[in-house]
């Protein structure tokens, strides 16, 4: 569709001062905040690494992989978009540096630029706004997260694109950034905000808002230095103090009236009546739970005193958190390492309700996993296996329910005599050919099982 018949309206999501600050929480809240006011709403998330996807990422460093229904293998933030907004989004809800380049160089070898050479500009920003245009397409507002800091390399090429979608009419900008509280003097500093923001305002683009995260609430005369340094209005500084749920974070900035001022921004007399009567039962269950459920998480990039980031399985936390609310318990949950427990008593696993194996890869921890399933069988542990879980469930019980004591899967033994868990076919012809990324069958398929067929 021509960018000029695209009614789209953008709210672009940048950071600024470092990393990790919440803002895809924060563009997940603002889509939800709209949603609440009867819009249609979808959300991008834009990361600047070369890579094509997630897929091939460490966990322990990047994260969990989020899976979208149509098999994407894309960042976690694109999870917290669906939880909060209620969306199904597919994998071309991810934008990456890697899937430009290779969008670029493909019309280029196809001889669509005419025999004239492909630039950054204008070509490669031509195809980060077709690449936002068009899975948004329909709807009225899109929120769209750029990763990484204002002042990364990586990124500058995608807030150029931004801005080019600013000059049309359609979009505006909001910085998340941080002050730091240093204890010694007790108070907010607002100086690498400063910073940040200018960074921004030298590629073209001046906050519409600035959402500042901090440890406390933000007091009247760090607000003052932020707008008169950073040239914005008062009001249009959003305070987003650590709260006590992620839950809260909505809440914390419909209080603000930030819905309403980013209506304002694009000139739309909004007449709607908000809705977050379901969001406020839904925080009201979380933080009023009735009972309390021990949920062992029992996973391979779990390592006490290591670096594994905290969010390598953020889906199966936030759908087990989502899961107590509703059921109005409070669900707390213990981290495992599966590698530090294959030598161990396991009787600790006792005080637990459940036992949940979920997704990983690879040889390193599979016995910790197969013992931890055991123990859950032999003990009546209500057990939950996600991917790899589940095969690990089958293996133990191939193994010492069935007698087929060397049970095991070719993932994990290549070897194996007994293979309860094989690699597909196609999947092996990519193996060989060391051929890892997007080569999965993943996301919702349609299955019928037809005689004469290895299933049936």
């Amino acid at each position: 569709m021509p960018a000029n018949l695209n009614t789209t309206k953008y709210i672009f999501v940048a950071g600024g001062v470092l990393s990790g600050l919440g803002k895809g929480i924060a563009s997940a809240s603002i889509g939800l905040l709209l949603k609440s006011r009867g819009y249609k709403v979808t959300a991008l998330k834009i990361d600047p690494y070369i890579s094509l996807d997630a897929g091939t990422m460490r966990p322990a460093e990047h994260g969990e992989t989020f899976v979208t229904k149509d098999g994407g293998e894309i960042d976690e933030d694109i999870g917290h978009y669906e939880r909060f907004i209620n969306i199904s989004l597919k994998k071309d809800s991810n934008i990456t540096t890697g899937k430009v380049f290779q969008a670029v160089i493909d019309k280029e070898r196809h001889f669509f630029y005419q025999g004239r050479d492909a630039e950054m500009f204008p070509d490669v920003i031509n195809q980060i706004k077709e690449m936002i245009y068009t899975p948004t397409v329909g709807y009225d507002f899109a929120v769209v997260e750029i990763g990484g800091t204002t002042g990364d390399l990586e990124n500058q090429v995608f807030l150029n694109a931004a801005r080019e979608i600013g000059k049309e009419g359609k979009a505006i900008y909001i910085m998340v950034t941080y002050l730091p509280f240093l204890k010694n003097v007790g108070e907010l500093k607002t100086k690498p905000t400063q910073h940040a923001v200018t960074r921004l305002r030298e590629i073209g683009i001046v906050p519409d808002f600035i959402i500042t995260r901090n440890e406390i609430p933000i007091d009247q005369p760090r607000i003052e230095s932020i707008a008169k340094r950073c040239f914005i209005r008062e009001e249009d500084i959003i305070d987003d103090p650590d709260l006590e749920s992620i839950y809260d974070v909505p809440i914390k900035f419909e209080e603000a009236n930030l819905t309403q001022k980013i209506l304002e921004k694009f000139g739309i007399k909004d007449g709607k009546k908000k809705d977050l009567v379901s969001w406020r039962e839904f925080v009201r269950k979380v933080k009023e739970p009735k009972g309390e459920v021990k949920i062992a998480l029992v996973g391979k990039y779990v390592r006490h005193g290591s670096a594994d980031h905290h969010d390598v399985y953020i889906s199966v936390v936030e759908a087990l958190k989502h899961a107590g609310a509703y059921n109005q318990v409070k669900v707390n949950i213990t981290p495992i390492s599966s590698e530090e427990i294959e030598n161990q008593d396991l009787n600790f696993l006792k005080e637990f309700d459940g036992i949940v194996v979920p997704q990983g890869w690879g040889s390193r921890g599979t016995e910790g996993k197969i013992q931890a399933i055991k123990f859950a069988r032999e003990n009546k542990i209500p057990y939950l296996g996600l991917c790899f879980g589940m095969q690990m469930a089958v293996i133990e019980f191939a193994r010492n329910v069935l007698g087929i004591k060397k049970a095991n899967s070719t993932e994990v033994d290549p070897k194996t005599e007994d293979p309860v868990i094989h690699i597909m076919p196609e999947q092996e012809k990519y193996l060989a050919k060391r051929q890892y990324g997007g080569t999965i069958r993943l996301g919702q398929w349609p299955c019928r099982i037809k005689e004469k067929t290895l299933l049936a």
